[in-house]
């Protein structure tokens, strides 16, 4: 009996590595088709009585230009973003208990009223956070570290998804989604895409990732109650096991 094969999307550097590994662990064949390359903007995060970030990329982007917290209240979205503040020796002072921007606002709204925020984070981040805090009382800066650019190789699990050859696809944020029906869209074959995709297992990190496709007429199989890929991926994989055993 053939591996099933998993399209994954992560960005071109060490996580899309991590996750072909991991994959390999769970005994599929994984497609590597990364949909996101890192573009730095050189930007550094304002000081202000409150620094949030919300990626371990803009954790380690605004180290390298230089940002060293003083009297800031530093704030993370997410355990892999704490994770990296902390390896890098800096304390983080709050972490939602729900790691989105909704979370996130809920867990400052309270201590903000007239305090000074700074978001560092990419140029494609959610108007919810910016809109709440301020709603909250808050002076809200943001800086965009990174830009989040299509891979001129990206492609290959389009072409196998379009074609029925893939037994799921693992998009892990809205960008790789946007990317990926894109590159559908630049061939002419989005419709085609969109009817292939209802007999593949679809998973999705998050509820961003989710609004996205189904904005795209794509159902979601797969959706951790945790964001984390390795969750991801095991759910996937179940779902499509179980899927193949009731076939």
């Amino acid at each position: 009996m053939s591996k099933p094969r998993v399209a994954v999307l992560r960005p071109d550097d060490t996580r899309i590595a991590d996750a072909v590994r991991y994959l390999r662990s769970l005994r599929v064949s994984p497609i590597a088709d990364p949909m996101l390359t890192i573009c730095p903007t050189g930007q550094t995060p304002q000081q202000a009585e409150y620094c949030i970030f919300t990626s371990k990329t803009g954790v380690n982007l605004a180290v390298q230009q230089g940002w060293d917290p003083d009297e800031e209240t530093v704030c993370a979205v997410g355990r892999q973003t704490s994770a990296a503040l902390r390896r890098q020796g800096y304390p983080v002072d709050i972490i939602p208990s729900t790691f989105t921007s909704r979370g996130l606002v809920e867990e400052l709204s309270a201590k903000i009223d007239g305090r000074t925020v700074e978001i560092a984070r990419s140029a494609h981040g959610s108007e919810v956070l910016i809109q709440g805090l301020e709603e909250a009382g808050a002076t809200v800066h943001e800086s965009h570290l990174y830009r989040l650019e299509r891979p001129n190789t990206a492609g290959s699990s389009v072409s196998l998804a379009i074609d029925g050859k893939l037994d799921g696809i693992l998009f892990t944020s809205p960008k790789t989604v946007e990317h990926f029906l894109d590159i559908a869209d630049d061939r002419d074959q989005l419709s085609v895409l969109q009817q292939q995709v209802t007999e593949t297992i679809i998973g999705a990190i998050g509820t961003p990732t989710e609004r996205a496709l189904l904005s795209e007429s794509i159902c979601v199989d797969v959706k951790p109650p945790t964001v984390g890929f390795d969750q991801l991926a095991d759910r996937v994989i179940q779902k499509i096991k179980s899927t193949n055993e009731c076939s």
